[in-house]
């Protein structure tokens, strides 16, 4: 089994300079990590590349839903619809059920009568085109069932409701898993090499041009066929080809607030209607997430902010319906998206296109853009068919709709033995689901490592739900290179504690140190970039506009690599 360790990163990287490759992906989000999986495993040789961490820009930054979209249905917009309810039973039933759950939606209802007549119709449209019926149908609730499944609600928000059913997932934990899977079959994966060239023949593109970021070297990479899956970085990757693109993204931006889960008393997820669209209310472990927001963003795209204004917005819809109100002091976390949309004729972001494009401006590249997260396998599939008629030989057909990702296989048999795995192990029950959670079958590697060095079993410092052990685990199978990879992505740290990891980081940079050889004063170098990071995302914070967010969130440094320190 291939692990995104130091010395597979090296390997890859290795190949990538001395052989081409039928298809080089550019992009180490959902989409780009799809297409080296789709790519793959149709028998290409393949390579991805990654300018930062995975997942670091639009992938980690979603409201974590797997979802057809409910409100696409008011647009008329079936065939995406459709098309994502499949996406989503196949995720949660066979390409990855470690990762994702149903999860439970209530929308209240503010209008007797036609309301609940033209809502339930839309759900029950929903629940009929959903590919898998697994998941528990909708619906109608009095106001009395609705405050018993919600106590929250203010009982003169609402007269009545309904509960649905829709899905989610740590995205950046199953992007990260889907380019691991990819590394298993065969891909060459590797993050923290940004392409700053194509190379060319006469008009065809025939690679690129990298620069190694963790090691300072540039070289060249070979390949018939490149996919330009950089999302909201699609315009900005085109004019390194000199290119115009047969379509361009536009980025809207989401923020979402991350909350403790004693701060609103509910059993159910909770969708409500905004004047510009709409807001949810999202159980997430021991919190919850309330987004979220949808405005243009022509600022930095890989550090967006949330500015107070966007903050007091989200505050100020959700305690339209609480009726014990949030303040700011209850928010635990806050974080930014961007999302890459097809460019139309709409001003407003909210009604651009959610479906996606693919494109071939010039022979020997393909570009991909648009989609919505749930829909990624199918952008994947759509852009290396392209590929594959551009190669001029006999390809198979895509097959990732019957391609577990790793931990997938042996899950549901692992969570029916957890008691055992607790006794085994030592630990508690709770801590053995939260693993299994987070890794699937591939729990046993990570147990492997406390057996090992009992040590390991314990929490890291400031971070309870967060074992020791999944530091080490991070940085030698993850292909996690630096502590803000650890602390915002493999796990989700940075949202989920008041003081945004500050306090974990020594323990996890030591942990991480021991697998990538650090020195203390490296150590030291990662917490103090990671204090920096939260520093100037509080700061920007409580400024009111985006453009002064932005520049105050630009205030802390990137990260710079170890060798060039």
């Amino acid at each position: 089994m291939t692990n995104l360790s130091p010395a597979y990163r090296d390997a890859a990287l290795t190949a990538l300079a001395t052989t081409e490759v039928d298809v080089l992906v550019i992009g180490g989000g959902v989409v780009g990590a799809g297409c080296a999986l789709d790519a793959v495993t149709r028998g290409l040789t393949v390579g991805l590349v990654e300018a930062r961490d995975f997942a670091s820009g639009t992938s980690s930054r979603s409201s974590k839903l797997i979802h057809g979209g409910l409100r696409y249905l008011e647009m008329l917009d079936f065939g995406l619809v459709r098309e994502a309810l499949r996406e989503r039973g196949l995720i949660l039933q066979r390409l990855a059920p470690h990762l994702a759950r149903p999860v439970r939606f209530l929308y209240p209802l503010k209008h007797r009568g036609w309301e609940r007549l033209y809502a339930g119709a839309g759900v029950t449209l929903y629940d009929a085109m959903a590919w898998s019926h697994a998941m528990p149908r909708h619906r109608h609730l009095s106001r009395r069932g609705a405050l018993r499944a919600c106590p929250a609600l203010r009982s003169d928000s609402l007269v009545g409701a309904l509960q649905y059913s829709d899905a989610q997932l740590d995205d950046a934990r199953h992007t990260m898993f889907l380019a691991r899977t990819a590394a298993a079959y065969g891909a060459h994966v590797a993050s923290r090499t940004e392409v700053v060239g194509f190379l060319r023949e006469g008009e065809r593109v025939t690679g690129v041009r990298v620069h190694d970021l963790e090691h300072d070297r540039t070289f060249e990479i070979r390949a018939q066929q490149v996919i330009n899956a950089t999302g909201v970085w699609t315009d900005d990757t085109q004019s390194l080809v000199g290119e115009r693109g047969q379509f361009h993204v536009r980025a809207s931006k989401g923020i979402h607030l991350v909350v403790p889960r004693d701060r609103i008393q509910s059993s159910t997820g909770l969708i409500l209607r905004t004047e510009t669209s709409v807001l949810f209310v999202i159980p997430w472990g021991r919190h919850w997430i309330v987004g979220t927001t949808d405005t243009d963003w022509n600022l930095d795209k890989a550090h967006p902010a949330a500015s107070s204004k966007d903050i007091d917005y989200l505050l100020a819809e959700v305690n339209k319906v609480l009726s014990t109100p949030l303040e700011r002091a209850d928010v635990q976390g806050v974080y930014a998206g961007l999302r890459p949309l097809l460019s139309g004729e709409s001003e407003s972001t909210s009604k651009l296109s959610r479906e996606h494009s693919v494109g071939s401006p010039v022979p020997g590249l393909v570009v991909v853009g648009g989609g919505k997260y749930t829909t990624y396998r199918v952008m994947a599939r759509d852009a290396v068919d392209a590929c594959v008629h551009s190669l001029g030989r006999s390809v198979p057909r895509c097959v990732t709709d019957n391609v577990p990702l790793l931990g997938a296989d042996g899950y549901p048999a692992l969570w029916n033995r957890r008691g055992q795995l607790a006794a085994s192990s030592g630990l508690h029950v709770a801590r053995v689901e939260h693993l299994l959670g987070r890794y699937g079958s591939l729990i046993t590697e990570v147990l492997d490592l406390i057996r090992d060095d009992p040590g390991l079993a314990r929490p890291i410092e400031g971070a309870e739900d967060y074992l020791r052990a999944e530091f080490v685990y991070a940085a030698a199978a993850e292909g996690a290179r630096h502590l803000v990879d650890v602390l915002t992505r493999r796990t989700r740290i940075s949202i989920e504690t008041f003081d945004r990891g500050v306090v974990a980081a020594p323990d996890a940079a030591e942990l991480m140190g021991r697998v990538l050889g650090w020195t203390p004063e490296q150590r030291e170098r990662e917490v103090e970039n990671y204090r920096l990071r939260v520093e100037a995302e509080r700061a920007s914070q409580e400024q009111q506009d985006d453009e002064t967010a932005d520049a105050t969130r630009l205030g802390a440094p990137d990260v710079v690599p170890i060798s060039l320190k």
